[in-house]
């Protein structure tokens, strides 16, 4: 089994750091759903500002509020205003890698979703594997290391 991408909240903003409650992050669920993320499902958080990395689990806020709130110890980890990556996963066997297709929002500065991309792994022709991201309409998007090659 292989520990897989299973969904991902790009770029979404910290609208609250709350130390006072028991812990977790508290999400729209709204964005939950799109991204595949469940309630109580354990997610990384990765801080862009900060670097800080930590894990815990989601609980569901508000619909439509379009909040993302660090509480307990996480809140140390973030302040309001932080751009965050928060990402699930799914344990997989090699062989139903390319069944697994990961959702991937991005978010401008107010939490509203700008894209909606997917991660497609395929096979490739002469073995190994192909790695894409496609938008909405399933346009192919160049891949950042790939930038800049002829």
């Amino acid at each position: 089994m292989r520990k897989i991408v299973a969904g991902k909240l790009h770029g979404i903003h910290v609208t609250e750091a709350n130390l006072d409650y028991h812990g977790s992050i508290t999400l729209d669920p709204d964005h939950c759903e799109e991204a595949g993320m469940l309630p109580m499902e354990f997610v990384e958080i990765w801080n862009k500002n900060s670097g800080a990395r930590i894990s815990t689990y989601v609980i569901l806020g508000e619909r439509g509020s379009r909040c993302c709130i660090l509480n307990g110890a996480a809140a140390r980890t973030c302040q309001p205003g932080d751009q965050v990556i928060i990402c699930n996963s799914v344990y997989v066997h090699e062989s139903e890698l390319t069944a697994l297709k990961p959702r991937v929002l991005t978010f401008d500065k107010d939490n509203r979703i700008v894209d909606r991309l997917t991660y497609s792994v395929e096979r490739a022709a002469g073995g190994g594997y192909s790695f894409s991201i496609l938008n909405e309409s399933n346009d192919v998007l160049r891949v950042p290391a790939l930038v800049g090659r002829s």
